[in-house]
């Protein structure tokens, strides 16, 4: 009897102390600000007050840079997509305490959620800022940014659309551009790594690669043409 084939995960669902406060924005305010996992195709437009250009940030960790993003750019709106309950948490009291309209949050695998709930050219711009690099060679296949995923974000971007990926991790990091090259639908308007973007917030986990005196590499491809 042959086995079914197991979905490869890119993520492993850390242990960590989930906070009072966390643990209440989970039970009262997904309600509010939450977005359901489902079957079906969002209707982005709907789901926030006003419609605006959408940017969706994949594993957001305890959120920080979603935050200062979303309050410091309200003429998008965001959507930010993480398991790690704690994260999740924390961004969804974040939310309420500065009565944020334009940041919901959903609590699911990204590759599922693009899948089945994310309409084909419908994104504005993909944030991916240090993605788990699974730096042993074994474990490369867990890497979120593979080109198969790619391609997905690729389809979802709207023209002139943007996928803005950073990572300290320089063999990461090379694959992805090495991927991203590869795709049609996306074109990189630099010679290879991007510079900086002065908008985007420092996060923790750049401040422990650059602790480690990892540099710091950006990626930044954008959909020039209707496919």
């Amino acid at each position: 009897m042959s086995e079914k084939r197991r979905m490869i995960r890119s993520y492993v669902l850390r242990s960590g102390r989930l906070s009072k406060s966390a643990a209440h924005a989970l039970e009262a305010y997904v309600p509010l600000y939450g977005i359901d996992p489902a079957d079906s195709m969002l209707d982005l437009k709907k789901i926030f007050p006003k419609p605006r250009p959408i940017i969706i940030e994949i594993g957001f960790g305890m959120g920080h840079a979603t935050i200062e993003l979303a309050e410091g750019y309200p003429e998008y709106n965001f959507i930010g997509i993480e398991v790690y309950p704690p994260g999740v948490g924390k961004v969804l009291s974040e939310i309420h305490e500065r009565s944020l309209e334009n940041l919901k949050v959903l609590r699911a695998d990204a590759a599922t959620v693009l899948d089945r709930m994310v309409p084909d050219s419908s994104v504005c711009g993909f944030h991916v800022f240090f993605p788990d690099p699974w730096p042993k060679k074994k474990h490369h296949k867990r890497r979120l940014l593979q080109k198969s995923f790619m391609q997905t974000l690729a389809r979802k971007l709207e023209t002139g659309g943007y996928l803005y990926a950073v990572t300290d991790w320089e063999d990461y990091a090379r694959q992805i551009l090495r991927e991203l090259q590869e795709l049609e639908l996306l074109s990189n308007p630099y010679d290879g790594f991007a510079p900086p973007r002065p908008w985007r917030p420092e996060t923790s986990f750049q401040r422990k690669g650059e602790a480690k005196n990892h540099p710091i590499f950006e990626i930044w491809f954008e959909k020039e043409a209707a496919y």
